[in-house]
């Protein structure tokens, strides 16, 4: 079957429609939960089977290159009730488009597009970081994951695997990333903890220090939120100071660990922790499995590669 093939000005309007059907949440201010529907993520990732006949695209130089997408047969829930679930459609890409051909970055760009366009319902997409790669910067922003789908994903991190320790040990540690970002990420920050402020009784902010702001006042009404409505104090504290502090050492952390994209700040402590982190970095991971299995690093990378590895395993049993 051969599918239609789309120019770089059509998919370029395709993808600013597709912006505009992924905006799933309302506009809401702080406090309150913000509506999810049920949706679709299609995971793009490296094929992991090593035969032959699956490390190309296509088998003969007639054909058009395609990817086979597989949904997966459970949805994958969120909190927050009725709705609030997506649905992971699995999409190997083979390392070649044909034969040992490498992919054109327009060549594979297209066929991904193809498969978000046979995909029904709203979907967004992930991208892992080396089919990334192969799609070079040309094409990294059309690809880039959109911020509510990376809430999503966050706050079914968080369900599975920091639960229980958010309930238990009742600490919290949030590492802000880009000064430009930090109303974003309180307010997500907000939406993500909520479920579980009334059991938390610690919560610490690291942000990035620049000069002329004052931060206190640039999200005063952010803080107050969680006194009026937990009782809760949090503290804010520049990465510099403490790095001061510690003698060069990164922050401690404590209980559930929120990485927000940080560029490298590194945990000075941080034992029985869960280490939740949104950019999905090797190196982070690294540090954290170092820790002799007192920190469990857990991301949004290594959550979807485990959801498609137990579907593939449940397929051969």
């Amino acid at each position: 079957m051969r599918f239609p093939a789309y120019t770089i000005s059509e998919m370029g309007r395709d993808s600013q429609d597709r912006n505009k059907r992924r905006s799933w949440f309302r506009d809401r201010q702080m406090p309150g939960a913000v509506d999810m529907e049920a949706e679709t993520i299609i995971y793009y990732h490296p094929i992991t089977e090593q035969s032959h006949q699956r490390l190309a695209a296509k088998r003969h130089w007639w054909q058009d290159a395609m990817l086979r997408e597989r949904p997966l047969p459970e949805q994958r829930l969120c909190p927050g009730g009725p709705g609030s679930s997506f649905t992971l459609v699995d999409c190997p890409v083979p390392p070649f488009s044909y034969k040992r051909k490498a992919w054109k970055p327009e060549e594979l760009s297209e066929c991904m597009e193809t498969v978000l366009h046979r995909t029904s319902g709203m979907a967004d997409v992930y991208l892992h970081p080396q089919v990334m790669t192969w799609v070079s910067g040309k094409y990294a922003d059309r690809w880039e994951t959109c911020r509510e789908t990376m809430e999503m994903l966050f706050s079914s991190l968080l369900s599975v695997y920091a639960s229980q320790c958010l309930r238990k040990q009742g600490q919290v540690t949030v590492l802000l990333g880009a000064p430009g970002d930090t109303r974003w990420q309180m307010e997500m920050s907000w939406r993500l903890l909520e479920p579980y402020l009334s059991r938390v009784n610690s919560l610490v902010f690291y942000y990035v220090e620049m000069e002329k702001i004052d931060i206190w006042e640039e999200l005063s009404d952010c803080l107050e939120t969680y006194y009026y409505e937990y009782g809760l104090v949090p503290q804010l504290c520049p990465y510099q100071t403490q790095k001061r502090k510690a003698g060069g050492a990164g922050p401690e952390g404590a209980g559930v660990i929120l990485d927000c994209g940080a560029g490298n700040p590194g945990i000075l402590s941080g034992r029985q922790s869960v280490y939740v982190d949104m950019a999905s970095s090797q190196e982070k991971e690294q540090a954290c499995t170092r820790r002799n299995g007192q920190m469990l690093y857990v991301s949004p990378l290594k959550y979807l590669d485990t959801m498609v590895k137990n579907s593939y395993d449940r397929l051969v049993h």
